[in-house]
């Protein structure tokens, strides 16, 4: 048995799930006789670098703001984008298990998505080199849902439930006039196409966007006005969902003109601009009424419509990461492995680090269609168990109630 603290962050961007797992992570830590005390690290890695720690066993003592806390979006404890050097950096990391070893921190939990497993497994390979035993689990995160080694991440069914409702709301509201338009709604996904693939959601209510657009297909420019077109000759009011990330051939995105050209820390591009490149073109061919939508940040923290299975399954991830910590893993990441579909059923296991880290999980081809311009029923089905279910929220002057750490 290792005996010692522990110490959870968040990392990356926030969600409306994200605070549900951090809540299953202290739920697990205050039942495990193995740790003493659960610091939260504000801001994430750069938080715990500057000693800016929270006793969450003090905060949460009881579970009325454990529950108040799954129920409030975006990161409780702050967030970071803070690429590690890489382990031979020995100045670096020796002053990082310096502070370890001063915490007595024996476990490490890191919230977040593909660069934040980047930080668990540096972190994991380093302290192989020390004699100060510790754990490492990366507990995942992202509305993107393109983490590696997993049937999907806490935090997408809430953005894909509040992406599909958005989108059906679009609709609904487009479909009131006989007058021809296009409506182009942009949604969040750079490299995979897993959000805007939920705008097919729709279908099973009735409506759906006429064409949708994912970064798993190369975009031309000619073809998606040929499909305007014949959307026209079906209801002059049609509704495009498209991602961010949609490129041309030649690998330039299409939003690359309306972009700064600024990156992150990680070299990714902040991406913005191709609803607004889409509208031109179909303004110009068409000379239609035409109008862009980019959902942007709402997609992240949607607390008011989250789904009740992504948090419950949230919750539970945090809970078994620290089950498997405590039980000897390290340097793994926590996956969800769905059984079955019918009925809905998940095993949550872990898998090594080292092989999610910096990876990307695409849309698979099956739930594309042939024109590469819409979801199949094999997508639907994947996405529908995982937006099901309404959460009961607390609410203060007709507004949902957030806790604030």
């Amino acid at each position: 048995m290792l005996r010692g603290n522990a110490v959870v962050g968040q990392s990356g961007g926030p969600t409306a799930a994200i605070n549900a797992t951090l809540s299953g992570v202290i739920r697990g830590a205050l039942l495990a006789s193995e740790i003493k005390t659960v610091y939260g690290m504000r801001n994430g890695i750069e938080g715990f670098l500057k000693e800016d720690l929270v006793d969450l066993g003090q905060t949460f003592n009881d579970d009325e703001r454990l529950v108040a806390l799954e129920h409030t979006p975006a990161a409780a404890l702050g967030s970071c984008r803070k690429k590690l050097p890489d382990p031979t950096d020995i100045a670096f990391y020796e002053s990082l298990f310096a502070l370890f070893r001063k915490y007595e921190i024996r476990y490490f939990f890191y919230i977040g998505g593909n660069d934040s497993m980047d930080t668990v497994a540096k972190l994991t390979a380093y302290a192989k080199t020390q004699d100060y035993e510790m754990r490492f689990i990366g507990v995942p995160k992202t509305i993107d849902n393109d983490l590696a080694g997993t049937d999907h991440t806490p935090g997408f069914g809430s953005a894909a439930k509040y992406i599909a409702t958005t989108m059906m709301e679009i609709i609904r509201d487009c479909a009131v006039y006989t007058t021809r338009a296009v409506t182009v709604v942009e949604i969040m996904g750079r490299d995979a196409g897993w959000l805007t693939m939920s705008a097919a959601l729709p279908r099973l209510n009735g409506v759906a966007p006429d064409l949708i657009y994912l970064p798993e297909r190369t975009f031309d420019m000619d073809r998606f006005l040929d499909a305007v077109e014949k959307a026209f000759a079906v209801h002059p009011n049609v509704v495009v969902a498209v991602s961010e990330g949609i490129q041309f051939a030649d690998g330039r995105y299409v939003g690359e003109g309306m972009q700064s050209g600024s990156v992150d820390i990680f070299g990714h591009r902040y991406l913005s601009g191709t609803a607004r490149v889409l509208e031109s073109a179909v303004k110009e061919k068409f000379g239609c009424k035409v109008r862009s939508i980019e959902l942007n940040l709402p997609q992240r923290c949607a607390s008011h419509i989250a789904s009740a299975t992504d948090l419950s399954e949230s919750v539970e991830v945090g809970k078994s990461a620290v089950r498997a910590a405590v039980s000897g893993v390290s340097g793994h990441v926590m996956t969800i492995n769905r059984v079955s579909d019918h009925p809905y059923k998940i095993e949550i296991g872990h898998t090594d680090v080292s092989e999610v880290a910096n990876m990307i999980r695409y849309v698979p081809d099956s739930f594309i269609n042939a024109d590469g311009n819409h979801i199949t029923d094999d997508g639907v089905r994947y996405a529908l168990p995982l937006i099901l279910g309404e959460v009961e929220l607390t609410y203060i002057n007709g507004m949902p109630e957030h806790f604030i750490l």
